[in-house]
């Protein structure tokens, strides 16, 4: 068949019809879901392991808009992990890089290039124009600016975070806890330098961030919001944690303004 899908009449649909065919025929997707990710609008802060895989799966389902904010440049080092980026593109910035294999991937979405980090300065104009955002990145700081400003705004975020063997994904759904600070606002901050990690964990995690992306887009299965997905690639075993609200929490708590 040359690679196309029929329909039940026999006849060769668009070449639209024919691209998402695999998941039009999902329960839970179909035509009206198509139009639900075509509409869509999709910030995805960090280009690198996690955002590479989160990107790439996003624009295949077809999520209409995506933006993608991240001021780093590519370097060697992240080749081992960051598929999005090649040896060709050693120096660029990472936005551009990124923008360019998607377009090339995806034609028929909009991309919208932020080479700036995202800071408590710029963050809701960031993320204003978007119904979802999805954290790929390596620092507790700009999670937490993310957290308190999705909070402000009533905007859905996902967290992925990867480090040697094992990686966590989680949803917040504003104004639902708990959040990022009930979580983690007492742990330790993790000491200052390079993760240590396999270059094929922030592929599962971040392959698990666009799963969760789409089910919230479409408003279908079980999310995973109020609970934390531990993957635990040395034993190859999947856990799950549930962590508590923290009624005193600053950005979600009873008492809390945002």
């Amino acid at each position: 068949m040359d690679g196309k899908e029929r329909s039940e009449t026999g006849s060769f649909e668009s070449p639209e019809h024919n691209r998402y065919f695999r998941q039009l025929i999902l329960p839970g997707v179909g035509e009206e879901g198509q139009k639900k990710l075509a509409q869509a609008k999709v910030l995805v802060v960090g280009t690198g392991g996690l955002g590479s895989p989160v990107l790439y799966y996003l624009a295949a389902a077809g999520v209409g808009t995506l933006g993608i904010v991240d001021d780093d440049r590519v370097d060697v080092t992240n080749l081992q992990r960051q598929i999005l980026h090649w040896e060709k593109d050693l120096g660029r910035g990472k936005t551009e890089s990124a923008g360019e294999k998607l377009r090339a991937f995806n034609s028929t979405l909009t991309y919208h290039l932020y080479p700036e980090r995202l800071t408590e300065g710029n963050v809701e104009t960031l993320i204003g124009n978007y119904e979802l955002v999805v954290a790929a990145v390596d620092n507790r700081e700009t999670r937490r600016i993310l957290n308190h400003a999705c909070y402000r705004l009533g905007i859905p975020w996902i967290d992925g975070g990867i480090r040697e063997y094992s990686g966590t994904v989680t949803v917040y759904v504003p104004p639902r806890g708990p959040c990022y600070e009930c979580i983690h606002g007492t742990h330790a901050v993790r000491p200052a330098g390079p993760i240590p990690l396999l270059g094929a964990l922030p592929g599962v995690i971040g392959s698990i961030e666009a799963m969760e992306a789409i089910k919230l887009i479409l408003s279908i299965g079980i999310p995973l919001n109020g609970r934390v997905l531990i993957y635990d690639a040395w034993a190859a075993r999947f856990e799950e944690f549930i962590p508590s609200e923290d009624p005193a929490c600053p950005i979600c708590g009873k008492q809390s303004s945002s």
